[in-house]
């Protein structure tokens, strides 16, 4: 975080040398008036019982921890250019599966040093010892906006670039808005593109096989280990013959986006939105499993829990991989949505939206949401949340084991399922116009604080606390 505050530092030592650009510009209003820092923290946790890593069931417990810098600076009357710097660190028992194995052999002596065993094990129920069990994220965004001396329209632009262990990110985009009728309506368009990277981690076993071929479980990794059959009886037939790496990492994402929004009474008002967007590439996770339903069982680990495989009871035995998920390599995506805007009286205001979604995978959903902000007084507002959302299975989906080998595309994530999801909420914000508290040169202009429960029908369960802190520079 050391090299963000020297950006940060840098990007505010620019704000003075803007201001006196600026002398000439006395006449309009600026469009932002100083320069604003915004600070967000945000806390995630989930469970579930339907991994992808390990085919469809198993532990999704995980939890994240994330932070965000915006400054928004204004560089003269008219241009801002706005920074967002984030970082997150998560830490997954789902992911930490893509290698499961503890104890000797496979696993090269991971797991409790105190327990010493003679073969690895391992369990989707539990979390390993593996090294992708974490990961951080950290991202930078750079946006440029111009008004024009009317402020009716404005055009920006934007660059960005993400990175974790296995995944690169870079996109760029811009967007124009016009405003029309005293500024009671306003028309918007933006286009994006993200040209991201994976760098494929692969399961275990199937990573050997990639590299060792048919002679795998006698070389590397598997050196020593035992396999075992359905029937708990050591083997040499497991063979993941399907298994091939990809030959494509790229995934690019683009995106052109429309809004139109209208004032229509004192008290109301309407927008409406549809995005267009296309992905290409390797659409995949590399390292979700598969399990066909026409191919025999292999396992890894203490046999006595081969018959609880698919209950929390198995701590000790892990199913090796047929392939991994397979998807296209193209998918096309519509959501159009609507919101209204009601302001009842001071007190009171109702906020509503809906959006409807397709794309070529078979999915159709549903989103609706309302908010409903209560004015205590001056400074203190609540507001009530409540989200509902359902979706249709993409046409690629199956559960753990029901996929056949003679597929073409085949997923077990749940993400791609058909379910519905219900999401509670309470927030509470802070408002100080007069910036009366300070840090050092900066005004505390805003606290929000937002507390949201996630519950959907396929068991999985989340929650997200976070809060946002407004800083005007003075």
């Amino acid at each position: 975080m050391k090299k963000y505050s020297i950006v940060i530092a840098i990007l505010l030592s620019c704000f003075s040398f803007a201001q006196d650009k600026d002398s000439t510009a006395t006449f309009k209003k600026r469009v932002l008036d100083a320069t604003e820092v915004d600070y967000l923290i945000s806390y995630y946790k989930q469970d579930g019982i339907h991994s992808a890593v390990s085919g469809g069931m198993g532990s999704e417990k995980l939890t994240d921890l994330a932070s965000n810098i915006v400054v928004s600076m204004p560089l003269n009357a008219d241009d801002v250019l706005t920074v967002d710097l984030g970082i997150s660190a998560y830490t997954s028992a789902s992911s930490s599966n893509i290698n499961p194995f503890n104890g000797s052999g496979a696993s090269g002596g991971g797991g409790d040093d105190d327990k010493k065993v003679s073969e690895p094990y391992g369990t989707p129920w539990l979390a390993s010892s593996g090294a992708s069990a974490e990961d951080q994220l950290v991202s930078i965004n750079a946006n440029y906006s111009h008004s024009s001396d009317d402020r009716n329209f404005i055009w920006n632009t934007d660059i960005s670039f993400s990175n974790e262990y296995d995944y690169t990110s870079i996109g760029f985009g811009g967007g124009i808005a016009k405003l029309f009728n005293e500024k009671n309506t306003e028309l918007s368009l933006k286009v994006n593109a993200y040209l991201d990277q994976w760098r494929p981690i692969y399961p275990t076993e199937l990573h050997e096989y990639s590299k060792y071929g048919s002679n795998f479980l006698n070389a590397g990794y598997f050196a020593g280990v035992t396999v075992y059959d359905q029937n708990g009886l050591a083997t040499s037939n497991y063979l993941p013959s399907k298994f091939e790496p990809w030959q494509t990492v790229n995934r690019n994402s683009y995106s052109l986006s429309f809004s139109f929004s209208q004032i229509l009474t004192k008290k109301l008002q309407v927008s409406l939105f549809f995005d267009v967007l296309q992905q290409e590439g390797m659409l995949s996770t590399p390292y979700h499993r598969i399990y066909f339903a026409d191919k025999p069982n292999y396992y890894i680990g203490q046999t006595q829990y081969i018959p609880v495989y698919e209950t929390p009871e198995n701590i000790g035995v892990y199913r090796l991989a047929d392939d991994v998920e397979r998807l296209p390599g193209t998918r096309f995506k519509l959501p159009v949505g609507i919101r209204f805007n009601y302001y009842v009286n001071e007190t009171f205001k109702i906020r509503t939206y809906y959006r409807y979604y397709s794309d070529d995978w078979g999915i159709i959903a549903h989103t609706a949401n309302i908010e409903l902000p209560f004015k205590l007084s001056d400074k203190f507002t609540v507001y009530p949340m409540y989200r509902y959302y359902t979706q249709t299975a993409s046409k690629y989906f199956a559960p753990f084991e029901t996929h056949q080998s003679t597929e073409k595309y085949y997923t077990s994530d749940y993400d791609l399922s058909k379910f519905n999801s219900n999401q509670y909420g309470i927030g509470a914000s802070y408002v100080d116009i007069f910036t009366k508290a300070h840090i050092w040169k900066f005004g505390l202009k805003n606290i929000d604080f937002r507390y949201n429960h996630y519950s959907r029908s396929d068991t999985l369960t989340a929650d997200i606390a976070s809060m946002a802190f407004k800083f005007i520079f003075q």
